[in-house]
């Protein structure tokens, strides 16, 4: 599984990394944490707000931190 981290690289985005990471672990899957600080690269997604979540080239989320709870629901 690639998990992708969109955005600048601040403290939300660095938060929403982490939360994924725990939240594969915990449903037992192997992931990758990929960091996109790529403003055309973002855009193509359609993010327009930041962070942004893509698990397996699929956008899950823009614009907020996800728990842990929240991105495994999602997994």
């Amino acid at each position: 599984m690639i998990i992708k981290i969109l955005g600048s690289g601040c403290k939300k985005c660095v938060t929403l990394g982490e939360n994924a990471l725990a939240a594969a672990k915990a449903a037992g899957k192997k992931a990758e944490i990929v960091e996109v600080t790529d403003f055309a690269q973002i855009a193509g997604y359609g993010v327009m707000s930041t962070p942004g979540l893509v698990i397996d080239e699929k956008l899950l989320s823009s614009g907020k931190v996800l728990t842990v709870q929240e991105i495994e629901r999602l997994l």
